[in-house]
């Protein structure tokens, strides 16, 4: 089966359209979490998603957005785009993101989903081989999905330790008996210094994943942003994928 897994959409509507064409047909579409969050069509996305048909869990973002989540850790500017986007979920939208589990294991797939990390699904980064090693024992598959960083990464083990492998535009893992964490970067706000939407394709039968880039108006968001009266700091880096 083909799957494409996504990660932190963040209301960017543009980027997630732009993933969606460079998908074409697949058998599956996963989501990892930060639906909404900073950008500026929240329900679009939501909506836009429904229809394709995606399954997955929820981050930091999405339970901030429904009211589950304090805002308390928040930096200033994501505590503004978290309180805009709840004035902006109809109840349909808010119950369907309240209603994302927090980790999810898709029936007759060997992988484990979740958003910051199996053992702390909300709120931890994975980013290094320490806790890489440390969250083996937080999943049961062979493989977990993770996304809340919004780099693009591969963490392996290797022996009895973890590796871990940065990530290009079209580079492509053999899933072989080693365990690994996998994370596919960021559609709607990279922040690896390619502004470029990021996502994974995985191939279960030929036993691969391998990382996309693609191109969407990063200008039209930018601006739908500003209309809105989101910080524009968030807008401006995406020119950037900082």
């Amino acid at each position: 089966m083909l799957v494409a897994v996504l990660s932190d959409i963040h209301s960017n509507l543009r980027a997630l359209e732009a993933v969606l064409v460079s998908i074409g047909s697949v058998d599956a579409i996963w989501q990892l979490g930060d639906v909404v969050g900073y950008g500026p069509d929240p329900e679009a996305v939501v909506q836009r998603l429904r229809e394709a048909g995606a399954i997955g869990v929820r981050g930091n973002h999405d339970a901030a957005a429904v009211g589950d989540l304090s805002t308390e850790d928040f930096n200033a500017d994501a505590r503004v785009a978290v309180e805009w986007t709840r004035t902006h979920l109809s109840e349909e939208t808010r119950a369907y993101l309240a209603a994302l589990p927090e980790v999810l294991v898709p029936d007759g797939f060997d992988f484990t989903l979740a958003h910051g990390s199996p053992r702390d699904p909300i709120w931890e980064y994975l980013t290094d081989t320490r806790a890489a090693r440390e969250n083996l024992s937080a999943f049961a598959t062979s493989r977990c999905l993770v996304g809340h960083t919004h780099v693009p990464l591969i963490l392996r083990q290797k022996g009895i330790h973890m590796e871990g492998l940065d990530v290009d535009a079209e580079d492509r893992l053999q899933l072989d008996e080693r365990r690994a964490i996998l994370n596919p970067g960021s559609v709607g706000q990279p922040r690896d210094r390619d502004p470029r939407a990021s996502y994974l394709l995985v191939d279960t039968a030929a036993g691969h994943a391998t990382w996309q880039r693609v191109r969407y108006d990063v200008e039209a968001t930018q601006e739908a942003m500003l209309v809105a009266g989101l910080p524009p700091r968030l807008a401006r880096r995406l020119s950037f994928g900082v």
